[in-house]
Parts: structure tokens; sequence; C-alpha cells
């Protein structure tokens, strides 16, 4: 082909002409694509097609900010489905990326890597949740199906969605994300989106729990996970399930409680596997009851599960005894902080292990003496501020037998190691409580407390400092003649 003087081709395609010149100078051909972005961006509405001499009508140019509803923001631009900009926000991440639907919606954080995804199942306690928006509302979102971050308690099923929604509510599931978050901060590193859900119903037992709507709910969260992180391009990564059943439990069966969790742990694998999922990381409290709580089958259970949980990835945060109860025997908010900080520092350690006591045996050469052995990381510690009042005891006591705890101490030849002297050999089929409600005419343990702890701390942002205290106990004393 001839090309007039002065015109000619600079860059050609398959299907024609991409950069051409003449005198007025380079002339640039795009795809319809682009001119369809370029519009989206510039709020213009620009009609193209392939046909020689289509012309868009003059239309009025309309502010993209006017999608923002009048926030302060910059920078924006529109990739698919999404327009995705730079705004200053309400919430202690600063000012940074974010991004919303084109159809609306919650305004959430546009972050690095992929969406990160906190759950919980539970009875009604774990429903708990104080009103109002956590310290980065646009990092921590729930399932936009206007149930927010609590679930639907076990009245409905849930329906599935790929849409996120901001929290109207701090559940347990949402303050760990916001710690997390916090330590990101803390160390100058990328923030990530977490969807959190807790789903609850009124289960009397762990295997009915492991059979009911709650678990099914909390299934369809881990799908809903994921078709948000896929409709913003992202993969899914379920970080956590927080477990809260213990108390509830009316099953008065220890072992059936430990083989009703351990069902729903495989059950749950099982069906996240299934959504293309990794092996989640359970994490729970141990419970110890109430001051004035009789002890439940749950409460062996829970001992049962913590040295013989199989292959699940089961870690006990903390005991109930170190977090503090109002007046209806719920956590204060101060208390509700330091569970979520305990369960995230469970979360963010492969090896976290509370220290629990394992064997008690009679001293052979002393049966006075009561020689209790531990499993934890590092040294025993008898706590001698005994912050939550155990009392001389440390905690321990003696069920079945009137003899009294005289002497507690860490045993000078092994630091996991604890020596129970009794007033009197305890003879007979007797057991040794630790922060374990003994029940009515048994040595009280002043509302199921402890003094046992290892080396590990951490300073709370309520002003406290957390230690790893050993998980309660009911061990049958071993060894007598």
């Amino acid at each position: 082909m001839t090309e007039t003087p002065g015109h000619g081709v600079v860059v050609r395609a398959r299907n024609g002409d991409v950069i051409r010149y003449d005198p007025s100078g380079l002339v640039m051909r795009l795809s319809d694509k682009v001119i369809a972005d370029i519009a989206l961006r510039m709020g213009a509405q620009v009609t193209t097609a392939n046909s020689a001499t289509a012309t868009a009508a003059p239309t009025a140019r309309h502010d993209p900010h006017d999608a923002l509803e009048g926030i302060d923001a910059w920078d924006l631009r529109a990739e698919g489905d999404w327009l995705h900009f730079t705004a200053r926000l309400q919430g202690k991440q600063g000012i940074r990326a974010f991004r919303r639907h084109v159809e609306g919606g919650a305004i959430i954080a546009d972050t690095p890597g992929p969406l990160m995804g906190i759950l919980g199942i539970g009875g009604p306690r774990a429903a708990l949740a104080s009103p109002g928006v956590t310290g980065f509302p646009q990092h921590i979102v729930a399932p936009a199906d206007d149930i927010g971050a609590v679930g639907h308690a076990g009245v409905e099923r849930g329906i599935e969605t790929d849409r996120l929604e901001h929290l109207r509510e701090r559940t347990h599931e949402a303050l760990v994300a916001e710690v997390l978050l916090d330590w990101q901060v803390a160390k100058y590193a990328a923030l990530p989106l977490f969807m959190t859900r807790v789903e609850t119903d009124s289960a009397a037992d762990a295997r009915a729990l492991a059979n009911g709507l709650a678990f099914d709910n909390l299934i369809l969260a881990g799908r809903n996970l994921k078709s948000a992180a896929e409709a913003m391009g992202k993969r899914a990564k379920l970080v956590a399930i927080c477990l809260d059943f213990a108390l509830e439990d009316q099953g008065g069966d220890a072992l059936a409680y430990r083989d009703g969790i351990l069902a729903l742990m495989a059950k749950a694998e099982r069906e996240l596997w299934q959504l293309g999922m990794d092996k989640p990381v359970f994490v729970a409290r141990f419970e110890s009851g109430t001051a004035d709580a009789a002890a439940n089958a749950a409460l062996e259970g829970q001992w049962e599960l913590a040295w013989n949980h199989g292959d699940h990835d089961l870690r006990y945060s903390a005991p109930g005894y170190m977090f503090a109860l109002d007046d209806h025997d719920r956590p204060t908010e101060d208390a509700r902080t330091q569970m979520a900080e305990m369960t995230a520092a469970a979360i963010s350690d492969d090896a976290w292990q509370c220290p629990m006591l394992m064997l008690a045996e009679y001293d052979p050469a002393n049966p006075k003496i009561i020689r209790v052995t531990a499993r934890g990381i590092g040294e025993m510690i008898l706590d001698a501020a005994d912050p939550f009042g155990a009392g001389k005891t440390a905690g321990f006591a003696l069920v079945g037998s009137d003899a009294k705890i005289t002497a507690v101490k860490i045993a000078p030849d092994d630091p996991q190691a604890v020596l129970i002297t009794c007033s009197k050999p305890p003879g007979g089929a007797v057991k040794l409580a630790y922060a374990y409600g003994a029940g009515a005419g048994q040595d009280p343990i002043r509302g199921n407390r402890g003094a046992l702890r290892d080396g590990w701390t951490m300073d709370s942002t309520t002003g406290a400092t957390l230690h790893r205290w050993a998980l309660p106990a009911l061990l049958p004393v071993t060894g007598h003649a």
C-alpha cells in the first residue's frame, strides 16, 4: 500500500494499525475496551462501535468521587468491578488504599495478600459482642448478608454472598483480628483484610453442635470467605476457627464431650478441604467454671482434648480463670481484650502450649507428698503474687480425702514438676484438683483459680501483664500402697 507523503505507520498489529503519524504528529488507535475503561474513569457516557463512523453524543461528565459519597479520597481508578482509591478514613490504619464495588456497598481495605478468615463456633456464650466498630473498620469485615459478626444464632440458614460489609459489633473473632492488625502496625508490616463470623446455636452437647445449624452456617461462612476472595481477585486463607463450647455441654460424659469436639474438627476439616482450604488451626479457652459453679463433665473432657486431640491442630490459648468476670459472670471489657490477645498469641505460635498437669503420684519415700508432672514450655513457676487469689495451695485441692495441703513447691530435681505436701497421707481413691470445681463438701478452690504458670509474658493493651497459666486438671493420685 502506498502511503501519502507525510503519513505512515509506526506500529502495526494483525487487526490493523496501532500507531500512525501524519503532519500533526502521532495518532494512536485505542480498542473499544480501553475507551470504555477511560469512560468509566471519567464518568462519561461514551459509545463505541466497530463500524467506521459511530460517534458518541456529548453528555455531561460526572465527578467520579460522587460514588464515594464525599469522603476524602483521591487517585480514583476503575479495575473490573472495583473502584480503587486512596483515602483518609476512620480507623487506626491511617491513609491507605481502599476499594468499593462499582455497584456500591461497603468501602473496604485494598490490601496485599489473601483475604484472611477468622471464624468461630459455639454455644450462646460465644455470641457475646460489644456494640461499635473495631479500630480498623475497613480491615475487619463480615459477609454482606446483613447479619453482622455474630451470625444466625442457629435460627436460620445463611445465604451465599461474595460481598463484604462492615461490622456493627465486636465479637471475640473481631477483637482477635484487631490485635493481629495492631501488631502489624507496630512492626510497620502489611495490614491484611480479615473476614470474621461466629456461628452459634443452643446445642445441648458437643456432638449435637457438630451436626447442627451452627456448623452448617460455619461451613457456609467458609464458602462465602472463598467467594469474596475470588471476587476481589484474591485467594482465601482461613487463619483460625475459635471454639467456644464447654460449660454449655450437658451430656454428662467427659469422653463423649471429647469425641464430640473431635468429630466437629474432623468434619470441619473435611468440608473446608472440599472448598480448597488448608487444615485450620482450632483455638479454644480452657473453661474452669465460675466461683459458684459445680464441675461438669466438659471440664474433664477439655483436659482429655488438651493432651489427646489426634492430628488436629488444637491450641488452648488460656485457662478461663485468668479473666475477670462481672456480676453476671460475663467477662469484663478488659478481660475480652485479654482473651483476644491470648488467642492471637496462640494463633501466631505453632509451638504454643499452656502448662498442663499430666500425672499425680505419691512419692514412694514419703506418702504425704504428691508429685505432679507437668508438660509445658520451660520451667514451671508458682507465682508469689497470686493475682487470682488462689491462696496458699496455689489452686490445688484434694478430692476424696480429709487431708489438707500444707505446702506447694516446684520440685528441685525437675523444673516441670510440682511437689504437694499434705497434712497426712491422703489414702484411698483420691484425686488432685487444680483450678477445678471440686464440688460441695470438698476443699474450697476459691473460684476455680490457680497460681501455676510458665515464664512467657506479654504486655496487654489493658495495662496488665499476661502470663501463660496452667490449665485446670483433675487427676487420680496413683502409686499408693
